[in-house]
């Protein structure tokens, strides 16, 4: 076991310095990978911007029927065209997700608590590698509880779908949950996402805080930032720029899309921003314009 005394923290994180290993690959950490996982990576991350807009809609898997997600059958397929990966369970995919929608799937495969629950660490692998394959499902999502009380357990979790994920050529995007006594700081998610990373996931999933590009240059994978709890749009757009400008590959603005009160044009102007290059200003006014 490594010695923890004496160890020295952390500093030299060269955030002007690009990933050195990226070779002709677009997506980070991946140029060494075989062609099946590159193929899926490529349908998460544009091959031009090497950027995603990730859409979750999980919430019902253990919140139920949501705000803004009662009927996923309107709700969703409208947002297809401006977004560029659902994050789903396999019930909404099949039931409320045409096929032919052209979007990329991170299919949600860990599951076992409710909103019910006082800890909603303690899931388990619910969908098995083979459905996945039946899914063509583009990197499977499980939740990893990093410092809470289910966190061996969790990253057990993990370590089972990145292997049957590997046998079979599919990514595993890990998923950052903060347990209920943790701080969001950047000295817990430069230790969760870099964990993860080390484990063998090919996208870490995490929330943006101060010294965030720092975090993205500890992380040798590319992260896409979440939304979080819904925000007025102008924040949300503004979160939205800051992730990208801080290294993020990605955002995924599930509720603040959703909840929003024109779900359409707001994916829009996400879009706009981590595919376009636009400022959240901008981005915000075109909200506004459309909005009318």
């Amino acid at each position: 076991m490594a010695d923890k005394d004496g160890l020295k923290t952390a500093k030299d994180y060269h955030t002007d310095t690009p990933f050195a290993a990226q070779g002709d690959f677009h997506v980070k950490g991946a140029n060494h990978l075989d062609w099946g996982m590159k193929k899926h990576l490529s349908n998460i991350f544009d091959r031009d911007t090497g950027k995603t807009v990730m859409f979750a809609f999980d919430h019902g898997y253990f919140m139920g029927g949501t705000a803004g997600l009662e009927r996923l059958d309107l709700v969703i397929p409208p947002l297809a065209p401006y977004v560029d990966v659902f994050m789903a369970t396999r019930g909404a995919l099949r039931t409320c997700v045409p096929a032919s929608s052209g979007c990329g799937v991170a299919l949600r495969v860990t599951s076992g608590s409710s909103m019910l629950d006082d800890d909603l660490s303690h899931e388990v692998v619910a969908v098995d590698i083979e459905d996945a394959i039946r899914m063509n499902a583009d990197c499977m999502a499980v939740q990893t509880f990093i410092g809470a009380d289910g966190q061996l357990s969790s990253l057990n979790n993990l370590s089972r779908v990145i292997n049957a994920g590997f046998r079979y050529s599919i990514p595993t995007l890990g998923v950052v949950a903060v347990g209920k006594d943790m701080e969001r700081t950047d000295r817990f998610f430069k230790l969760a996402t870099r964990i993860l990373a080390e484990l063998g996931v090919q996208i870490v999933k995490t929330y943006y805080c101060d010294h965030f590009e720092e975090i993205v240059s500890a992380c040798p994978v590319p992260i896409v930032v979440a939304g979080g709890k819904k925000l007025p749009e102008e924040e949300a757009l503004t979160l939205a720029y800051r992730c990208i400008q801080g290294g993020a590959c990605g955002v995924d603005m599930g509720r603040n899309i959703f909840q929003s009160n024109h779900p359409v044009v707001m994916a829009q102007a996400v879009r706009k921003i981590v595919h376009e290059g636009w400022t959240d200003k901008e981005a915000y006014r075109f909200y506004q314009d459309m909005s009318h």
